[in-house]
């Protein structure tokens, strides 16, 4: 990787611990150190969690220091020679923005809504299927704010906000069945969005709500036990990388501090679920550096799953040794929230699946999984392309690519006539123009993020 690969920026957020220097050091911190951490639970475990199907292995160590991520920007570049791309792809991205933004405003129903009589199942619950409109909508008023924060004031906007708050608990979460951790984690980023000083304080007890609800010792979780530091569905599910990165990537849109214990507490479920033997003891470890679906109950793969198998290596040949795929939506998952909780670029875990992704760089599939999942895949891949600061990215082969420009034009030239964007490989909601469509928006706008320190040359 590159030595220039760290740049810190510095702009105001919320709740945010501003350093002077960009290392925190974790070691000195008392009330965040290793053995109140890692802490044993003083409690039972929940009733909720399957004792008998979970692993144990010891928890990685803590870094010693933690690095702090470029800071969350919610708007995009206002000028093209702020972001490192071409003046025909500055345009070209723009263009279609502007065509997937009109298409959204005109699927908006008139009570503020998208997809409001959609339903998403869980993966660990098919019989609990829940609402999905909430999470669709905040994504879609992240997306028109990002590009026109003059909107906030709207009226559609307005209606959009109100149909979200009409699902506010009292608890700080937002209402989503099943889906609760995914709904509340669109919230908060879609709130830190539209204004993060005005919603600060609900914005405040959501993030509250997901640490709480992070598995830990609470729940009578030992951290030498797999479920802990994940994020699943709602109450309910055992955890996820999905579910976990969700829950990151709000806490970092609301502007937390890596250093603060929910991030460094994640970091021992990013390790298990990473295909890394050098850091993860699991009997299904590799040693390619990506990143599977969970760690949880043993570990699960949808890449697995997708090769014929199953989802927990159970349809291996019986002499294989066990398993499982790693796979790209579920890397760039990774990866970016080893960021987001301070690791440095020359943490093994970091440069692992640094290199998972120059192996497969493609914008064709979602490596591991075909056409499925592939706009959740461009969203992954350009959030944590965008906060690991690398502006081109050296593949395997030797060859460089200018990510954004490669992005953008992949993007543009699936989208319809009437502006939206679909994938013929229908899972996760895909299907649905509107869900693919904003996913497609928000992966346009990351690669229109102003970039700091752009001169003349790049």
């Amino acid at each position: 990787m590159p030595r220039a690969w760290w740049i810190i920026r510095c702009v105001p957020v919320i709740a945010c611990v501003i350093a002077s220097a960009a290392i925190i050091s974790a070691a000195g911190a008392e009330d965040e150190s290793e053995d109140e951490l890692y802490r044993a639970p003083e409690k039972p475990p929940d009733p909720r969690i399957k004792v008998g199907q979970i692993t144990e292995q010891d928890p990685p160590p803590l870094p010693g220091q933690i690095v702090l991520p470029l800071p969350p920007d919610h708007r995009i570049a206002t000028e093209a020679d702020e972001v490192p791309i071409s003046a025909a792809h500055w345009q070209r991205a723009h263009d279609a923005i502007g065509k997937g933004l009109a298409f959204l405003r005109s699927m908006q129903d008139e009570g503020g809504a998208w997809m409001r009589q959609i339903t998403a199942v869980p993966t660990d619950q098919p019989d609990k299927p829940s609402p999905i409109a909430v999470a669709v909508t905040a994504l879609a008023v992240k997306a028109i704010v990002q590009v026109e924060p003059e909107a906030r004031r709207s009226a559609e906007l307005r209606r959009a906000i109100r149909f979200i708050y009409a699902a506010k608990n009292e608890d700080g979460s937002f209402e989503g069945g099943a889906l609760t951790n995914y709904v509340t984690s669109t919230v908060v980023s879609a709130l830190a969005g539209v204004d993060g000083f005005a919603f600060r304080d609900d914005i405040r007890a959501a993030s509250g709500w997901l640490q709480l609800n992070q598995w830990d010792q609470s729940e009578g979780l030992s951290p030498r036990q797999d479920w802990f530091g994940g994020a699943g569905y709602g109450e309910h599910g055992r955890p996820d990388l999905s579910n976990t990165q969700m829950m990151l990537e709000a806490l970092y849109d609301a502007g937390l501090s890596p250093d603060e214990p929910a991030f460094q507490r994640a970091l021992t479920f990013l390790t298990r679920t990473q295909n890394l033997k050098a850091t993860n003891s699991a009997d299904w470890a590799g040693r390619d550096g990506g990143f599977i679906y969970t760690a949880a109950n043993g570990g699960e793969s949808m890449a697995s799953e997708y090769a014929g198998e199953g989802r927990g290596g159970e349809e291996l040949p019986p002499e294989a040794p066990r398993s499982l795929r790693s796979y790209g939506s579920m890397t760039y998952a990774g990866f970016k929230s080893l960021l987001y909780a301070g690791l440095s670029p020359d943490d093994a875990r970091v440069r692992a699946a640094f290199n998972f992704i120059r192996r497969h760089w493609t914008f064709d599939e979602n490596p591991g999984l075909g056409g499925q999942g592939l706009f959740y895949y461009y969203h992954a891949m350009s959030r944590a392309l965008r906060i690991a600061q690398q502006h081109t990215i050296t593949d395997a082969e030797g060859r460089s690519h200018n990510w954004r420009e490669e992005l953008i034009d992949a993007i543009a030239s699936r989208q319809t006539e009437d502006g939206s964007w679909k994938n013929e490989a229908d899972r996760w909601l895909e299907g649905h123009p509107v869900m693919a469509t904003v996913f497609a928006i928000l992966s346009l706008e990351e690669a229109l993020k102003p970039v700091s320190g752009m001169t003349e040359e790049e």
